[in-house]
């Protein structure tokens, strides 16, 4: 079922998702706009898979073991979504990305920093985050919760809740209406398809408006 509604969150964008969820009286559901694609033109949806964590001075093995771990409890065909509470590391490169990729993991949004990129686009592992770093984690980041509920920006994000992310933003749609606001924004994209076509044809674009009560 969760690839049924990927497969129709995937073919929304995050523009319609917005309008029909502020339309819901619903706020707080879009992350902060410093998360930008490294892929930009191509989409990213799933169910998210939760990764919250700690810097500071730490064992390498240590870290590298529960890195690993991370890795392993990955989820196919979620996104791995990470508050790391820190801007110092790279929460993302070439090798985690490959794991993630070949386990079906659909890419990842990350409240920090990422590393070797130009592998990462290589093999077209799709990731959002706020900058670049060569730093890595050994030494100085642990996990601290995996599949809990985490906070990026003012968005709780919680494991399971859908994820959409494109080249205008990344939203958040809590898994129990996810079903509403798909049907919600279908029926508000045939609209906004009908709108397109009139003002195609030279429609006066507040008649247009008025006639489909979609702009």
């Amino acid at each position: 079922m969760s690839q049924e509604l990927t497969d129709r969150l995937e073919r929304c964008y995050t523009g319609i998702i917005h309008d029909t969820m502020r339309a819901m009286g619903l706020t707080d559901f879009v992350l902060p706009p410093e998360l930008r694609p490294l892929l930009p033109g191509q989409k990213l949806a799933g169910p998210a898979f939760t990764v919250e964590g700690k810097f500071g001075e730490f064992d390498a093995h240590e870290t590298l073991l529960s890195w690993t771990g991370l890795l392993s409890a990955a989820k196919p065909g979620h996104v791995w979504v990470c508050q790391p509470n820190t801007e110092e590391v790279a929460l993302m490169g070439e090798l985690s990305a490959e794991t993630l990729k070949n386990k079906g993991v659909r890419g990842c949004v990350i409240d920090g920093l990422s590393r070797d990129t130009e592998f990462m686009v290589e093999m077209g592992f799709q990731a959002y985050f706020k900058a670049y770093t060569p730093r890595d984690i050994v030494g100085a980041w642990l996990p601290k919760a995996v599949d809990e509920p985490i906070k990026i920006g003012e968005v709780w994000i919680r494991p399971g809740d859908y994820i959409l992310a494109d080249r205008d933003g990344v939203v958040r749609i809590p898994t129990e209406i996810i079903e509403e606001v798909l049907d919600k924004s279908e029926a508000a994209i045939s609209a906004e398809n009908k709108v397109r076509t009139a003002i195609l044809a030279g429609t006066d674009p507040q008649k247009a408006y008025l006639q489909y009560g979609k702009f």
